[in-house]
């Protein structure tokens, strides 16, 4: 009984609008409370209406209600919260919309708290209290609240729906089994029920491994970016020494170039000193002679103008004649020449090598590489400007078409000594560092070519230090009839037409290297798949007579 009178005042002091304990209680004229904020709220809401209403009994006002703080209802709110009770027992709560009603509640519906699968009804705390009592409906199935009970009605018989019909894949009622689906593979829905749930625990199971295979690839990728940041950071540290460093010898020799203009300036202008002091100096010696013999000009005794009167070979000897050769205003000219050469070449290495640092820069593949080009438009996606390195050129090699071409001379050439050249065999490195993917083709004429890859650290002398003859480089060997692909001195004998023009793909990050015939189609000469542990660099090797050419294309 004290029970009943504690719901009793929990019921009293609830907000109908709110469902919750009252917060600041008032009254409104008829006699209800309500919150003040929700009450505010509610005739808020009705807007230009000319007359308010009460939630509850609907009774209206002409003028909005001055509403007055109800003292008692204050003072329990505050006595039941000292005690610790903030709202009404869930059984005691009255449904909201989102909510799924009690079916027995025949007054205000309040929220339930569960629904019977057998009864297929929902129940509140007090009307639910029969299924914990009695024995026969302590066997009903109670579940979370649902309104989705009516959805296990036969629509044809109104019987709750407890077979399950694998041939038509649905829920059926017993009497259904023996009518329209009587001869189908019919079971119940808890065996059904049981069946599904082992297939849902596998999907779950296989589920639950790609989220923990997707959460390693999450980690992976972000390691992946860790590593990112850190190797830009540190190139972009490195990449400005270097700058700093070009630039510091720049200004260097800037300073060493102005320093010896300066220096020859002032020896040239010394020495025109001293001799313009020697001339400013004869000159003031040969005008106080003319003054003097100007003075004798005019004496009037003869004796004496004969006795002073110098001889006339020394008057006409001339002690020092004048040796200065003026040489045309050019001077320093020859200079700004040079300095305008070394700018020239300069930025032809720069055109050069720029687009080749651009494009290791913006195709480095961070993520799984993509699947190689099938057509010659894709590959020309990742063609290279290809140029050979002088200092790595074999004497009898002669560079040509920007060191794009490699022509086998008679003569060796009058290359200075690098030790990056090759002494033994007629080969050529590329000065462009391939570590991105990259594209390129060569066309060749002659007797013989050898089309390759290699490390940069290759042996430059040695028997085995031909492209192909080592674990250091990789090469297509290319002649008049046949191919052949060569590695650690090991042939592989490769069929295909033989063709002038040959292509080359190179992924590094895939470890990927494929040589294609290029004609009016490109065709699969080899493809080699390994592992590249450092940058690689294209390399030309053209054995036999002189006058064999190969060159890297210029590609659009």
């Amino acid at each position: 009984m004290a029970q009943k009178e504690v719901q009793l005042d929990l019921e009293t002091i609830c907000c109908s609008i709110c469902l919750d304990v009252l917060k600041d209680p008032v009254t409104v004229p008829c006699g209800h409370s309500y919150c003040l904020n929700c009450i505010n709220r509610f005739w808020d809401e009705e807007g230009q209406k000319k007359k308010h209403s009460c939630p509850q009994c609907r009774q209206t006002f002409t003028l909005k209600p001055v509403l007055v703080k109800s003292t008692m209802l204050a003072v329990l709110v505050e006595q039941l919260k000292k005690t610790g009770l903030q709202a009404a027992p869930a059984g005691l709560c009255y449904a909201g919309p989102e909510d799924v009603t009690c079916d027995v509640c025949s007054s205000r519906k309040r929220k339930a708290l569960k629904s019977c699968l057998m009864c297929l009804a929902s129940y509140c705390e007090e009307h639910l209290q029969p299924h914990y009592d009695s024995a026969p409906l302590k066997k009903h199935k109670l579940v979370e609240p649902s309104n989705k009970l009516q959805e296990n009605i036969c629509s044809r018989h109104h019987e709750v729906m407890k077979m399950f019909c694998r041939t038509d894949q649905q829920c059926i009622c017993y009497l259904c089994s023996v009518e329209e689906h009587k001869g189908h593979d019919t079971v119940s829905a808890a065996a059904e029920r049981t069946e599904r749930q082992r297939e849902l625990e596998g999907s779950r199971q296989k589920l639950q491994q790609r989220i923990q295979d997707r959460e390693k690839e999450v980690k992976l990728l972000q390691r992946e970016v860790e590593a990112i940041n850190h190797s830009a950071g540190k190139t972009v540290e490195e990449s400005e020494k270097i700058f700093t460093d070009l630039i510091r010898l720049m200004e260097k020799r800037r300073s060493e170039v102005k320093q010896q203009i300066r220096s020859q300036q002032e020896t040239e202008v010394s020495l025109i000193r001293k001799l313009q002091q020697k001339l400013e100096q004869e000159i003031t010696d040969l005008k106080r002679t003319d003054a003097e013999l100007e003075q004798l000009s005019h004496t009037e005794d003869h004796s004496q103008f004969l006795q002073n009167h110098p001889s006339v070979s020394e008057l006409s000897e001339d002690t020092d004649s004048s040796s200065i050769n003026v040489r045309p205003v050019r001077f320093f000219e020859d200079v700004t020449a040079a300095v305008t050469e070394l700018r020239d070449v300069l930025e032809d290495i720069l055109r050069q090598t720029w687009r080749n640092i651009s494009l290791t820069v913006t195709e480095l593949d961070v993520l799984r590489s993509e699947p190689e080009p099938q057509s010659r438009a894709e590959f020309l996606r990742y063609s290279r400007d290809i140029r050979l390195d002088p200092n790595t050129a074999h004497t009898t090699l002669s560079l040509t078409e920007g060191n794009r071409k490699a022509t086998v001379m008679n003569q060796p050439q009058s290359y200075s000594s690098h030790p990056d050249r090759f002494t033994v065999y007629t080969q050529v490195l590329s000065r462009e560092r391939l570590s991105a993917r990259s594209y390129w083709e060569v066309e060749w004429r002659g007797t013989r070519v050898h089309v390759a890859v290699a490390y940069r650290k290759i042996s430059r002398a040695g028997n085995d230090s031909g492209f192909g003859c080592n674990d250091q480089s990789w090469a297509l060997d290319c002649d008049q009839n046949t191919f052949s692909f060569y590695y650690e001195n090991i042939q592989t004998p490769v069929f295909g037409r033989p063709s002038s023009r040959i292509g080359v793909y190179l992924d590094p990050r895939a470890g990927v290297l494929s040589f294609y015939s290029v004609s009016g189609t490109m065709t699969l000469l080899h493809r080699v798949q390994t592992t590249f542990t450092e940058p690689l660099h294209a390399g030309l090797w053209l054995p036999y007579s002189p006058g064999d050419t190969a060159e890297f294309c210029k590609l659009k």
